[in-house]
């Protein structure tokens, strides 16, 4: 159903508002420059400090612009249950193909408490469902064996697994089946993911360089190791450095320096480092991202 690279987009922001053209340019670059997928308002574009009406725009803009070309993913997730089936019903009103939910924050839900969060959603809203599992930032790690529950449910389609445990696939994938979307939430091990039964990556490296994410995927499918190996290769320092500091502020910055947008963020973030930038600029030109020149595809 989703695969292969899917941008995890950001907001740009000018002048403490969303920058609507930039978001429209941004979004029709990355169909462009052969995106397999969309997800606005989720984590890299600053849901947090979204309002909600903010955030429905955001998607509904997204969806709009992509106009069936790609499917779009909607982030929808909330720490609130009420809050969550909310921004999920106005997803699948916009048009949007899925929702992307996080586990609740900060609450700390037991495993029963996840299944009944993500149940009341689906019970709530007719759209398919991707669990994003990220322990890193929610604390709570849902299990394999609960995903295995979530699964019998019929919009539950797949995960972004931001755990960083390359185990996690192949137990994901004995226990659950093919079926089952497993998507990456870590670009520095896709290789390895994918390796071991993963189909894609909700990325952040995609915002920066679509064309050459696009393409490693693409490899991949196409059993071109050859290729899938370079661009692996060529992106990994992108991987790390866009990292170095609270995401998404190192790669909005990359992103200025490609003059797709502002590197503005919203506070608790701040703008990128003086360290941070030397890392990402010194990051671009080993991928060979030229500044103001927006990244193509390796035989491009």
């Amino acid at each position: 159903m989703f695969y292969g690279s899917i941008p995890a987009l950001i907001t740009p922001f000018k002048n403490g508002e969303i920058d609507w053209p930039a978001f429209d340019s941004f979004v029709e670059w990355q169909i462009d420059q052969g995106s397999h997928g969309l997800v606005p308002a989720g984590t890299t574009g600053e849901s947090p400090t979204l309002s909600h009406d903010e955030h429905k725009k955001i998607v509904k803009r997204c969806v709009d612009i992509a106009a069936g070309r790609v499917p779009v993913i909607a982030g929808s997730g909330s720490n609130s249950t009420k809050e969550a089936i909310e921004l999920t019903q106005d997803a699948k009103t916009s048009g949007a193909d899925a929702a992307l939910i996080v586990t609740p924050y900060y609450n700390k839900p037991t495993q029963d408490g996840l299944i009944a969060h993500y149940t009341a959603i689906e019970n709530a809203v007719d759209i398919p469902i991707i669990i994003y599992n990220i322990p890193g930032r929610c604390i709570v790690d849902m299990s394999v064996a609960t995903m295995a529950e979530l699964y019998k449910l019929p919009n539950i389609v797949g995960v972004k697994d931001a755990t960083g445990d390359l185990d996690r696939p192949l137990q994901t994938l004995r226990e659950i089946g093919s079926d089952f979307c497993q998507l990456s939430g870590n670009d520095g091990t896709v290789a390895g993911f994918l390796a071991q039964g993963g189909v894609g990556c909700i990325s952040v490296t995609a915002n920066i360089a679509p064309a050459l994410c696009s393409q490693m995927h693409e490899a991949w499918r196409a059993g071109n190791m050859d290729v899938f190996s370079d661009i692996r290769d060529r992106l990994g320092p992108i991987h790390d450095a866009l990292f170095v500091e609270a995401s998404p502020a190192p790669v909005k910055y990359a992103a200025s320096r490609l003059g797709l947008c502002h590197d503005d963020v919203r506070l608790p973030l701040v703008k990128a480092s003086e360290q941070c930038r030397a890392i990402v600029d010194s990051a671009m030109a080993q991928a060979g991202i030229a500044p103001g020149k927006k990244p193509l595809a390796a035989n491009g």
